[in-house]
């Protein structure tokens, strides 16, 4: 079977939806691909997540997720637990939870197989629609209040809420050169962040 999975990444209930296309190797892990999604959609990795497919639930084994029982079933443990051993059918959706406060859910769907091209270095983002939400701006709801907030000058909550993200959101702005440019440091982003969780 081809090695390479092309996955479209839509963050549900967005309209227009929020969505990113990327080529991922079926041998990467399901920490991999978590790492993938972050990096692809934009998010800060920040908060606990789990992949919910077929009945499986694929996150990382501790307390704090079995409170959060997303899928039904035991909780595999995403650092080992391979793609390839999960996904087999490019008819799949599955799907990806993604800070269980605020509740970003997304799906993702197999769309194609395709044979390892030597020339490319997986993963790669292929395409991308609109800026992902700031975190913790409330869910989905919050996302769109704020937007709302941000886009009338004449609301008296605009000058905190600008304040809050930074001075500066576009809901618009995808940039992919710069997905791919971070993709390319998904070895060392990874080892970052495992070391931070060392300290902790």
């Amino acid at each position: 079977m081809d090695e390479i999975l092309q996955l479209k990444i839509t963050l549900k209930d967005t309209k227009p939806p929020i969505w990113r296309r990327v080529l991922v190797d079926r041998n990467s892990t399901f920490a991999q691909l978590h790492y993938i999604i972050q990096i692809a959609m934009g998010w800060n990795n920040s908060h606990l997540y789990e992949f919910s497919i077929e009945r499986k639930r694929i996150g990382i084994p501790n307390e704090e997720l079995d409170d959060f029982d997303l899928g039904g079933g035991k909780l595999l443990d995403a650092g080992t637990e391979k793609i390839e051993n999960i996904i087999n059918s490019k008819k799949i959706k599955f799907g990806y939870e993604y800070d269980f406060g605020d509740g970003w859910s997304h799906l993702i769907e197999v769309e194609k197989f395709l044979p390892k091209d030597d020339k490319i270095s997986y993963p790669i983002c292929l395409d991308g629609k609109l800026n992902c939400p700031p975190e913790d701006c409330g869910g989905v709801h919050g996302f769109y209040d704020l937007l709302e907030i941000l886009g009338d000058e004449e609301n008296p909550d605009r000058e905190d809420a600008l304040e809050w993200i930074g001075g500066n959101y576009n809901p618009d702005q995808f940039d992919m050169k710069m997905v791919n440019a971070d993709l390319k440091s998904l070895d060392q982003f990874m080892k970052d962040d495992q070391e931070e969780e060392e300290e902790l």
